[in-house]
């Protein structure tokens, strides 16, 4: 592959662009971050040593502040110290705990087949769900397991005066630790491991070590999972046929060739989170979101973010709003000559389409046709358990970190994610992998998932101070070319997509689009994940979604009564996505050409381009 960064960096002389657009995509000038603090370039001696200090620390905590964790634990300890009616009130609940599982494991001993329990787990919880788990004595084990995972909870929860968030973070951290000591991680008190090792002769667990060690070895010399090189970009994932037409240091775009005679007049300019590569909107051919448009006769235009590196610690949010989504835009519209777009954004980059959006409307830019949101926030007062890791105190350490080499780095950031899902991301691997002696087999989802990307220092300290930490976007404060957007400006027509079982964006959180927008808002809830629910594609099985449209003027309501009032469809979404954007698209017409070079956007390469290779 050729050195990306020799490539030629196209710039279209004739391109008009707003000027607030031009004047914020100056890439890397010196600029405030909006919080007051001075230019990330420029410290002092003393704030060099601190700052390179705190990055060293950072490296052995996996990028966890303990400053933080320690004040967490100080307000919540003093505060209970101080409680004899909470400490009286937890001793009666482990005195009646005690009591209860002393009566059932009385009963389990005389009635060795019973399918009686003394406490239910959570709905999420499948680790003692195995028929193995209900004879005794796992399955004493597992609800002494349970009891005192729920005792903890009361004892983390309901403290007079401890911080809202501080009892959040006590309340995770401790369910982290026990998690650590459930007897379903180990193998002597794991029925199911037991009997695989006994009919096995122990074969499972030498084949568990080998693949802890093989694990071990791929993740120190920087491979990707077992399994993954099966899946290569450009061969079988994103293969969907297309060219790059522009690039510029931090985007490639990516229009796809017509699958159809005639196509909608009004373009799709996706725009991916730059977080992870773009692809997951084209990973195989029979789960592409660019391939299914495009069979539906839509041209579909998609941006392909850089992998930033040291370089590119100065680009911050404006960079990515001027370079990533204006400069694309500039590129769409000239190429489809002057259409209006339908704009999609995914996760980070439908907040950021949000900002584009609102910008757009706020200068008079009218070039939205209609804009869908997948699994993306706009408030974030409600942004699920990452806001754990969100306070000044962590995102100093994180700045700190950043400083230092320029950029999160991609294992810096898996850390903190897989803590939101231990059970199913770290414990259910390691019961599958290294005491089972199994592997999963890799899919193209889960390939993906490996091929993460970097995070520059600038713009994702503004994005956890700006939009995490202080909800400018929500509350009017976020600036744009130094003024004010907000969201209730814009007037094009929204399609969101929440996901049921979304640890990233949780669908409620979502859902507060509706509490800021002045348009009409068709809200889609879908089953699964962050991932596979926006990955639905039709045939998909087990899939079903709710779907219900509020025009501008109608009443609000309320995420859990829109729950409740909303039918179930069966299948996948997309075609209701579809149908929207076919009742605001006009007659088919003859596709564009692929690029347009007598006005700057000459093809350069095929898809997928060369920055999505970039490591």
């Amino acid at each position: 592959m050729a050195d990306v960064t020799s490539l030629h960096q196209q710039k279209p002389p004739t391109a008009k662009k707003p000027a607030a657009a031009a004047r914020a995509g100056q890439a890397g000038a010196p600029q405030t971050d909006g919080t007051d603090n001075p230019s990330h370039t420029h410290v002092t001696m003393e704030q060099a040593l601190d700052k390179s200090l705190k990055a060293a620390q950072a490296r052995l905590t996996g990028g966890l502040s303990p400053i933080a964790l320690m004040a967490t634990y100080s307000d919540w300890a003093l505060h209970l110290a101080s409680a004899p009616g909470k400490q009286l009130e937890l001793l009666e609940k482990a005195g009646r705990k005690a009591w209860k599982l002393a009566n059932y494991a009385t009963f389990c001993a005389t009635h060795p087949e019973t399918s009686r329990t003394c406490i239910e787990p959570l709905p999420q919880d499948r680790r003692f769900r195995g028929e193995a788990w209900q004879k005794w004595p796992f399955n004493v084990m597992s609800q002494a397991f349970l009891l005192n995972q729920q005792w903890w909870h009361n004892a983390t929860t309901g403290v007079e005066g401890v911080t809202k968030q501080h009892e959040n973070v006590a309340t995770f951290a401790a369910r982290q630790v026990l998690d650590v000591f459930s007897p379903s991680n180990f193998a002597l008190t794991n029925p199911e491991v037991l009997a695989k090792t006994v009919a096995e002769g122990g074969w499972n667990l030498m084949r568990g070590a080998q693949n802890f060690v093989e694990d071990v070895t791929r993740l120190n010399t920087g491979q990707q999972p077992v399994g993954a090189e099966a899946f290569k970009v450009g061969e079988n994932l994103a293969t969907a046929p297309g060219k790059v037409i522009y690039r510029n240091r931090l985007i490639e775009l990516i229009q796809y060739a017509p699958t159809t005679d005639k196509v909608r007049p009004e373009p799709i300019l996706i725009v991916p989170a730059w977080i992870m590569k773009y692809y997951i909107l084209d990973l195989s051919e029979h789960n592409s979101l660019v391939r299914y448009l495009t069979d539906q006769g839509f041209t579909v235009f998609m941006v392909s973010w850089k992998n930033p590196d040291t370089d590119d610690r100065d680009l911050g949010m404006n960079d990515y709003l001027s370079l990533g989504v204006m400069d694309a835009l500039d590129a769409v519209s000239t190429v489809t000559k002057g259409q209006k777009v339908h704009a999609l954004g995914y996760c980070l980059g439908g907040t950021l389409l949000s900002i584009a959006a609102a910008s757009m409307a706020r200068d008079g830019d009218e070039r939205l046709q209609s804009m869908t949101l997948l699994a993306a926030q706009v408030d974030f007062t409600e942004a699920g358990e990452l806001t754990l890791f969100i306070n000044e105190s962590q995102l100093t350490y994180l700045e700190d970190l950043m400083w230092d080499q320029g950029y999160l780095d991609t294992k810096q950031m898996a850390g903190a994610f897989q803590l939101l899902r231990s059970n199913d991301l770290i414990w259910s691997r390691v019961i599958h992998d290294y005491l089972m002696g199994e592997r999963s087999e890799m899919i193209d989802l889960m390939a993906w998932n490996a091929d993460a990307t970097r995070m520059p220092y600038r713009m994702h300290s503004e994005y956890l101070r700006k939009l995490f930490l202080k909800n400018d976007l929500a509350e009017g404060r976020y600036l744009v070319e130094g003024r004010p957007v907000v969201i209730s400006d814009i007037r094009a027509p929204v399609f969101m997509v929440g996901t049921e079982r979304d640890h990233v964006a949780p669908w409620h959180s979502v859902y507060k689009f509706n509490l800021l927008s002045d348009t009409d808002v068709t809200f889609v809830l879908t089953s699964g994940g962050h991932n596979a629910g926006i990955v639905s594609e039709p045939g998909h099985p087990r899939r079903h979604y709710r779907i219900q449209s509020r025009t501008k003027d109608a009443p609000y309501t309320d995420p859990d009564t829109w729950l409740a009032e909303t039918e179930t469809t069966e299948g996948s979404w997309w075609p209701a996505l579809v149908g929207w954007l076919a009742q605001r698209s006009g007659d088919p017409v003859k596709p564009p050409s692929l690029g347009a070079k007598a006005k700057g956007y000459a093809p350069l390469c095929d898809a997928p381009g060369t920055y999505v290779f970039q490591e």
